[in-house]
């Protein structure tokens, strides 16, 4: 998974001149411009982008209108699209979330396949971001161990005798379970840190029919062997995220000196490469099929 965080600062300098930083408009042309030319990319070597609505709503309208164009463009290439957008609210709330972001284009204005929803306003907050999911043939997300140092302030807190990531992974299966397909997943997956690879490979057991995405891979620290345990035994069940790491390689080491900013998408290939080839080497999905030459 790609995640797509188009950080302006860090934009390269093409993409940049193209459209000039100077104002809300141009800012915002300048990530939808950006976004797709990592969508031509990737498009032939990952199955799912990420777009992390914060960057997008920083723009404000402008930034918005380019975050739907960057949705609709990645599904023209044939990809999913996760909205990154940690939503959640109560009753007719949460249903106006999830009729308005999930599922393919002429049921959903956004058009999103799956959507991060945060758990924490219990079960009944879930249940329309299900039910819609089931109805359109969309997922959700739910954080269940986030990658970020401070989580654990509130995820590793123990009542009973267990910590409350534990109580909102059983829910989450809960849900999973009763979603499932043939495959063994079901609609509803979870939002798991490869930061903390030691509950990571908990969290793939407690949780046998979810989907994990998981964040944390590349600049925040974790590498190929840290998301092994987030994998079953045929190299499934684990969407594995690079944002920073992928997007701007072009300003890192060692892609920086060979590419640059005049060739920021090569860049970008080399290290969707480069990431690909370390999980086949480290995890359960060296099983799978090879990607497009």
């Amino acid at each position: 998974m790609v995640g797509l965080d188009p950080r302006v600062e860090q934009l390269p300098e093409p993409v940049v001149a193209a459209h000039g930083p100077l104002d809300l408009e141009r800012r915002a042309a300048a990530c939808r411009l950006f976004c797709q030319g990592v969508i031509d990319v990737v498009a032939p070597l990952v199955p799912v982008v990420k777009p992390q609505a914060a960057f997008f709503e920083q723009l404000g309208a402008p930034g918005m209108v380019a975050l739907a164009e960057v949705i609709h463009y990645a599904a023209t290439k044939g990809l999913l699209v996760v909205l990154d957008g940690k939503r959640n609210d109560i009753g007719s709330t949460a249903e106006a979330y999830a009729a308005g972001i999930l599922g393919p284009e002429g049921q959903s204005p956004w058009a999103a396949d799956a959507l991060t929803v945060s758990p924490y306003l219990g079960g009944d907050s879930l249940e329309p971001f299900v039910t819609v999911a089931r109805k359109r043939a969309a997922g959700v997300f739910v954080l269940v161990k986030t990658s970020n140092p401070g989580g654990g302030m509130f995820q590793d807190l123990v009542c009973d005798g267990r910590p409350l990531y534990q109580y909102v992974a059983a829910e989450v299966e809960r849900l999973t379970a009763d979603t499932r397909a043939n495959c063994g997943y079901g609609a509803v997956g979870a939002v798991v840190g490869a930061t903390y690879p030691d509950q990571l490979a908990e969290l793939r057991a407690a949780m046998p029919h979810a989907w994990l995405l998981v964040p944390g891979y590349g600049a925040q620290g974790a590498g190929a062997a840290d998301v092994a345990g987030a994998f079953d035994a045929r190299g499934l069940g684990a969407v594995v995220n690079n944002s920073r790491g992928i997007l701007f390689a072009h300003a890192r080491t060692p892609y920086a000196e060979k590419y640059g900013p005049a060739r920021w998408q090569e860049a970008v290939e080399a290290a969707t490469r480069d990431m690909i080839g370390q999980l086949r080497a480290a995890t359960p999905a060296g099983k799978l099929p090879s990607p497009a030459a």
